[in-house]
């Protein structure tokens, strides 16, 4: 099973990894880390804030950072395969559980338990579980995050709409054929159509998740020609192709937070942490204007997907304790502080320690947003967020190795299908084909 999981990975990370560009190195100090990032706002704050921990500390440090895709293949052939090139790496909740499993991560309990001051019990429970294997953390978490739909309420207040409190997704797709001003450069609605497991696929198992699909059911027989799976693609890809974006199919997180922050469309169905980016006077047209509404659903309770971006210490890392000392640095209480006075509240990373909502700045600056983000999280289970049981962990991915290729494929059917050069039909079909090899891998080993 070990070496099944190293091959699968490794042709996860073939597929994916085009090239790179770093972020190169700052600092010279005696111990200089090596650390591989995914390259979004927060973690590009990190990086600039990061001289005052190598004057401090006397540890240097070279940043490899990457755009999403990119950055799982790079860490994942690294870490899978122990070359050694990083001493800290970014990973999330997919990652954590299975590769401390194989024993590709350090344990970080003793090192937090010999930092004063850190304060393991400050995160929030669901996200400090999430990074866990047998109750022991092997990462720590940067930031956590459900999805929630962004919407202006100034251009619904002018339609005449009210966003209910509760949106179902037909609602949200009149809303956006009303919204829709192609005219005035304006889309109904964003939602990503950029092929990767991490990036379209997760908005849309989602909402393949509440209209009552499966990726697999309890059998692990392959379900994405089921009469649930199909009606929630076609669903996603008609509303994106209708009223969604323009470039839809090569639109991910970033290119839809440019697009809605600069007004150039009316809500926005994504990841929690969008709301601090939207809100940030420094690089937002909108700031003001957003309502945030809670994941919008069809047939289950709730919708929103739960997931981190953490930080992790592979095993053959040579310094560990100089790695530490970088990623409690990064995690801790005192970098909330200083991202808020140096740069604003609402670039503070969000979702993580239950002491950063009760930071009375922070609390003004996200009381439009705080609220739905800690609702999303809480409510981010499968329970609430499926109609019927799965054999796999997840919500918004599938917990196991493969899930990296196989979504991969799948979202690139996905893609095609949104940019109009096969249906929709003929997408699920190919994607199917691809599970059904997962699938009879896992019922051979029941």
């Amino acid at each position: 099973m070990a070496v099944r999981k190293l091959l699968t990975l490794l042709a996860a990370t073939s597929l994916l990894a085009t090239g790179c560009a770093g972020a190169g190195s700052i600092g010279t100090g005696s111990s200089t880390l090596v650390i591989a990032i995914v390259a979004n706002p927060q973690m590009k704050d990190a990086i600039a804030l990061a001289p005052e921990f190598e004057k401090a500390t006397g540890i240097g440090l070279k940043f490899v950072s990457l755009p999403e895709n990119q950055a799982r293949a790079k860490i994942t052939a690294s870490t899978a395969t122990e070359g050694g090139e990083f001493d800290v790496v970014m990973i999330s909740n997919y990652e954590a559980p299975q590769w401390a499993a194989n024993g590709w991560l350090e344990n970080l309990e003793p090192h937090m338990a010999a930092t004063p001051g850190y304060d393991e019990a400050d995160f929030i429970p669901s996200i400090k579980q999430s990074l866990s294997y047998r109750n022991q953390m092997y990462a720590v978490p940067f930031y956590g995050e459900s999805s929630f739909l962004a919407y202006r309420k100034d251009l619904f207040q002018k339609a005449g709409i009210t966003m209910p409190a509760k949106p179902t997704w037909p609602q949200i797709a009149d809303f956006a054929a009303k919204l829709d001003d192609k005219a005035n450069g304006v889309a109904g609605i964003c939602l990503r159509g950029k092929p990767g497991w991490g990036e379209s696929l997760a908005p849309f198992t989602t909402v393949a998740n509440t209209f009552g699909a499966q990726w697999f059911d309890k059998d692990w027989n392959a379900k994405l020609t089921s009469p649930e799976f199909a009606q929630a693609a076609n669903f996603y890809v008609n509303l994106i192709r209708e009223h969604g974006e323009v470039g839809a199919s090569s639109a991910g997180f970033s290119e839809c937070g440019t697009r809605y922050t600069q007004g150039n469309a009316a809500m926005w169905y994504d990841a929690t942490v969008m709301a601090g980016t939207n809100e940030d006077p420094s690089s937002s047209k909108i700031v003001g204007k957003s309502g945030y509404a809670p994941a919008p659903v069809v047939k289950t309770q709730a919708s929103g997907w739960l997931y981190t971006w953490a930080l992790g210490i592979p095993k053959v890392a040579k310094d560990k304790d100089a790695a530490w000392k970088f990623m409690a640095w990064m995690t801790d209480k005192a970098y909330v502080q200083k991202v808020g006075h140096t740069y604003g509240w609402n670039r503070v990373p969000p979702g993580v320690r239950q002491s950063t909502y009760a930071i009375p700045e922070y609390a003004d600056a996200a009381k439009a947003y705080a609220k739905p983000t800690l609702d999303g999280i809480a409510d981010a289970n499968q329970q609430k967020a499926m109609a019927s049981p799965v054999p796999y962990p997840g919500i918004q991915f599938v917990g196991i190795p493969e899930f990296q290729d196989l979504g991969t494929r799948v979202s690139q059917q996905l893609s095609a299908a949104i940019a109009g050069r096969e249906t929709v039909e003929d997408a699920l079909k190919q994607s199917q084909d691809y599970a059904l090899t997962v699938g009879d891998s896992y019922k051979a080993v029941q």
